[in-house]
C-alpha cells in the first residue's frame, strides 16, 4: 500500500471516528449499542479495515469497548468505572491546583471557561449536550493547565472523553444554568486559595460529579429491578 493510500485511509478513519464520537457524547447511542463493521462500511461508504481503525481509536479513547467474540459496543455504567474515572481526576486535578497555587498561577483561563458555559446557559436556541460537556470540561482542562506541567495535562485529555460519556447519564439531572451556577460557585472558591479552594474542587469532583453518577446508576439499577431484568 502505498504512502498516500495509507494516509487517505487514516484521514477516513478518523473522520468516521469523530462522527461517531460526536454521536456518543450527544448520548445517540445507548448502553449495549453495538458497533458493526459491515453497517458503518455501508453508512460511510468506507471500506471494513477503516472502520476498524475508527473503532479502534474509539475504544482507546474508553467511549466504547471491544469484548472478544462479540465485537465494539457501549459499556454499561458501573461502581468500578466511575470510581476508577473520578479517582483518577480527583488525583491530578488536586494535585494540579495544588501546584497552580504554589507557583501563584493566574486563573483567569479558568474564569474565562466559566463565562463560556454561563453565555451558553444564557443561549434560547438548543443546546447539544455535548456542547455543554465540553464547556465543562474546558474549566476542569485549565484548572489543570495553571499547574504549567504538560505531562499533567497529558494525563488529564486522557480521560477527557470518557468523563464526557459518562455525563450523559446525569442528563436528566443537569442543564447548563444548574451547571454554570455550580462552577461559578467552585471559581469563588478557587480565588480563595488554600485549602478552601482544594475542599471546593475535591467536594465538586466528588459530590457534584461523582455522586449525581451513583444516583443516576441506582436509579438504572432499581429500574431494572421493576422490570424484573
Amino acid at each position: 500500500m502505498s504512502a498516500s493510500i495509507r494516509q487517505n485511509s487514516g484521514a477516513a478513519a478518523e473522520r468516521v471516528a469523530a462522527v461517531l464520537r460526536d454521536e456518543l457524547l450527544d448520548g445517540a447511542h445507548p448502553v449495549g449499542t453495538r458497533f458493526r463493521e459491515e453497517s458503518l462500511a455501508q453508512r460511510f461508504d468506507v471500506a471494513r479495515h477503516t472502520v476498524r481503525t475508527a473503532l479502534r481509536l474509539l475504544v482507546e479513547s474508553r467511549l466504547v469497548t471491544h469484548e472478544r467474540h462479540r465485537g465494539v459496543c457501549v459499556a454499561p455504567l458501573s461502581r468500578q468505572r466511575i470510581d476508577e474515572v473520578f479517582d483518577y481526576r480527583k488525583v491530578l486535578e488536586l494535585g494540579a491546583l495544588r501546584l497552580a497555587q504554589a507557583g501563584g498561577a493566574d486563573l483567569a483561563e479558568v474564569e474565562a471557561a466559566v463565562e463560556n458555559l454561563e453565555l451558553l446557559a444564557a443561549r434560547e436556541e438548543p443546546l447539544a449536550w455535548r456542547e455543554l460537556t465540553m464547556a465543562h470540561a474546558a474549566i476542569h482542562d485549565r484548572i489543570v493547565a495553571a499547574s504549567g506541567n504538560p505531562l499533567l495535562m497529558e494525563s488529564y485529555r486522557r480521560c477527557e472523553d470518557e468523563l464526557r460519556l459518562l455525563l450523559t447519564f446525569v442528563r436528566p439531572d443537569f442543564d447548563a444554568a444548574t451547571m454554570a451556577a455550580v462552577h461559578r460557585t467552585l471559581l469563588e472558591h478557587l480565588r480563595e486559595g488554600g485549602e478552601t479552594a482544594v475542599d471546593a474542587l475535591a467536594d465538586d469532583i466528588d459530590r457534584t460529579g461523582r455522586a449525581a453518577l451513583l444516583h443516576s446508576l441506582t436509579r438504572t439499577e432499581d429500574a431494572a429491578r421493576l422490570l424484573g431484568h
